[in-house]
Parts: C-alpha cells; structure tokens; sequence
C-alpha cells in the first residue's frame, strides 16, 4: 500500500499549554522547558506563568496532529474518524472517547483545596449546577513527581489533628470546644466515632463565619510570625507552611486545612494517588498527571474559583489515615525490565515509566491494546513504526500518539539513556 493510501497510526502531537496564575514562570516551569526543548521555534515568555500541558482530546485542549498529511487536524478528529485506534475493550467501554487526559504540571503557588465527586455525585451536580460541574463524569486522578513535590492529600491521623487542637489555640477556637472535645474523645474509640467526630470538626471550620476565621487567622499568623523571628520553632504548630500558605492567599480558610490534612513530599518517580472524595491540594512541584477526562472539581479554599463548602463536606472521605499511606506503589513490569507500572484501581488510565539505559541503542515500545500517548522527558531518538508515515525524531518534550496495537522501535541517539512516561488504559 502507497503512503498516500495508508492510515497512520504512530503520530507525533502538539498539545496545548495553560497558562493559570498557579504555575511557576517561564523557564522556571517545567511545563516551558519541555516545550522549548521540543519546538526550538517556540518564545518562552519569561514574565508568563506555565502551569500545565494537556496531552489529550480534551475540548478545551484538543492536541494538534503535527504531520500535514494526515486529514483530521486535531486528535479528538482523528479518534472520531478511526475508534478503532482506541483498542476494542477501550471503544466499548468508553463510547468511542480517549478515556485520560494526560498533563504535565509546574506549581508554584498552591492549588485548591478540592475534592472529586464519583459519578453519581458528578451527574447529580451536573443537573443541579451545569455552569460549575460541566460534565457526568468523575475524575480519579494520579501525580507522579518530576521534581521534588509537595501536597496535601486525606485527612492526617486523630492524634495529629487532637495535638493541633492542643498546640494551636487559634484552631480551636475556630473549631470550637463541643466539636474539639468530640474529637479528642474519639482516640481509640471505634473508626466510624473518629469518622463522625473529624466530619463535625472539619465541617465545623469550613462554615464558620469569614469575620471569625479572618480573626483568629490573623492572630495565628502574628504569633508565628513572632517566633520565627526570634528563632523558635514552629513545627508543632506547623508555622513554615501557614506562613507560605497565607502569603499566597490571605485570610483565606483553607489556611487551616493544614491542620487537617496529611502533608505528602513526593521525591522523582514516587506517586499519590487521589480517588472519589479525596481531599487534596497541590502545593509545589513539577509532576506528570494523569486524569479521567472530566472538569468536575468541588472547591472549599485557597482559590479565587467558585467555592461549594456544603457539597465538599458533605461528600468527603474523612477516613484518617497516615501521610505514608498516600503514596501510591508503582509495579515492575514482568515483561520489560524498563518498565514501572502505576496502575490505580480505576479502568480510566494506567501510567508507565520508561527509563532506557544509555547501554541500550534500541528500545522497543511494546505494543498494547490500548491507544497511549508517549511523552519524552529525557533523552532523544528516532522512532519508527510500520504505520507511521515516516521515522520521527523524538526529543525532550515530543509527544507521541500511538495507536492500539502498535509497537514503536527507538533508536537512540543520546549519551544519557531515556526517560519516557506512557498513558494507556489497560482493561
């Protein structure tokens, strides 16, 4: 068959960058690094903030076929004419549509504190408040550090919270005594009494009046401030972080969540994983992320967004539980010694890690029955595939459609191996 009749099914993408205030400026960012390093064309605004790429059909951010002779410009086009680049499980289960969104994020400022509704929820708020929540679908999602990260992901243990209450008499005031001593009783009681008692004190803080925790805030903030200019510590009250997270957003509630929920340091390569009802926000850091394809976030603070504090407390997961156990565990693959596997236990979308040593000249991405986009972070080669038009030079930064069933041979052609991150969905 001619090149001129044979459909590709190994592209390579351009895909779109957003621009939110969050994301660390210019060259700072990861997100701008990447794509400077992929399209030397391309002028990195160095005042201009890079907060995300979206690798994906998202509509907001439907990524670009770079090859002009293929007929569908963008690939949610392409996926609409050829389905069947999806993988027959993939199709069936996901009416045709590329499950994932795939981003790479750069944060420098914190990002909400948000949770994920489940389906239900999700389309239950979907025909309450369309304007708010876009769509019916929920949104699992996964971070894997590229850089050094920082979050905070699920409610800390009791006793972390209960010594809070003791250290911090801002906090509770602002929970308030009835709440506080509920709590403080609940330690070695039964989880479902810790579960009522943590739900009574974190609903408690989110619906209290603004005048009242603008107040206390502002006397916590001073008082921090006091010690950490004479040289006292301030871990018990955890001072360096309230600090970072007022000046970022004053008087804001979300100031106190910290008290509340676990504080998560990812190192390169390490994972959290965040399903239905987790309570969550990004503090720093550069990551790989992976999503199922949905808009849908309830927010309660640190965010100039809509903020929904009736439905994010009613839906939240207040199962305590410790920081360690945030960490989601990526897997070696049992067919390919440079392949880890984070595989959560959601059908939407599976990340592996590639990391190709610089001992090896040629590396094979196996093929799979499921479509995947393949993201270059390190190293370069050259990729060839039998349904690809062409061979296409791979760099830091390419992205990569592949389609199902599709195996891509790399020659590479730098000193320092590769590393490599591939979204698929592996029913």
């Amino acid at each position: 068959m001619s090149d001129i009749n044979r459909q590709p099914g190994v592209f390579p993408l351009s895909c779109a960058v957003q621009n939110y205030a969050w994301g660390k400026i210019g060259l700072d960012s990861e997100v701008a690094k990447l794509l400077a390093s992929s399209d030397p064309l391309v002028q990195i605004n160095t005042e201009l903030p890079y907060a995300e790429l979206w690798m994906g059909t998202h509509p907001k951010g439907d990524a670009i076929i770079v090859d002009n002779r293929i007929t569908q410009k963008t690939l949610g086009q392409w996926i609409d004419d050829h389905p069947e680049c999806l993988g027959s499980k993939v199709k069936d289960t996901f009416n045709g549509q590329l499950p994932f969104l795939f981003k790479v994020l750069s944060v420098n400022i914190a990002l909400s504190i948000q949770a994920h509704p489940n389906k239900d929820l999700a389309s239950r708020l979907h025909v309450l408040f369309p304007e708010h929540y876009p769509d019916t679908n929920h949104k699992p999602e996964m971070a894997i550090a590229l850089t050094s990260f920082e979050g905070m992901c699920g409610f800390r243990p009791v006793e972390e919270i209960v010594a809070f209450l003791k250290n911090v008499p801002e906090f509770r005031t602002l929970i308030g005594n009835s709440a506080a001593e509920q709590l403080e009783r609940s330690l070695g009681d039964d989880p479902r009494g810790a579960t009522m008692a943590l739900r009574a004190c974190f609903t408690s803080m989110m619906k209290s009046e603004k005048k009242v925790f603008v107040d206390q805030l502002n006397m916590l903030v001073k008082r921090i401030s006091e010690q950490v200019a004479t040289g006292k510590d301030t871990s018990d009250s955890n001072g360096e972080l309230l600090l970072r997270l007022h000046s970022q957003f004053p008087g804001d509630i979300g100031c106190f969540a910290i008290y509340f929920l676990n504080l998560v340091k990812l190192k390169p390569g390490q994972a959290m994983f965040l399903g239905a009802n987790e309570p969550h926000a990004y503090l720093c850091g550069d990551c790989i992320e992976c999503m199922a394809c949905s808009d849908n976030t309830v927010r309660a603070g640190l965010t100039p967004k809509y903020i929904d504090v009736n439905t994010l407390c009613q839906m939240l997961n207040y199962t305590p539980a410790p920081a360690r156990t945030k960490l989601f565990p990526s897997v070696l693959s049992s067919s390919d010694p440079c392949a880890s596997l984070y595989n959560p236990p959601v059908p939407d979308f599976t990340v592996i890690r590639i990391e190709v040593p610089a001992s090896m000249k040629k590396y094979s991405v196996a093929s799979i029955d499921s479509a995947s986009i393949l993201l270059v972070i390190q190293g370069e080669a050259t990729a060839a595939s039998e349904s690809a038009l062409s061979d296409i030079s791979l760099r830091r930064g390419s992205v990569l459609f592949i389609s199902a069933n599709e195996s891509v041979s790399l020659d590479l052609c730098s000193q320092s191996g590769m590393l490599l991150f591939r979204a698929c969905c592996l029913l």
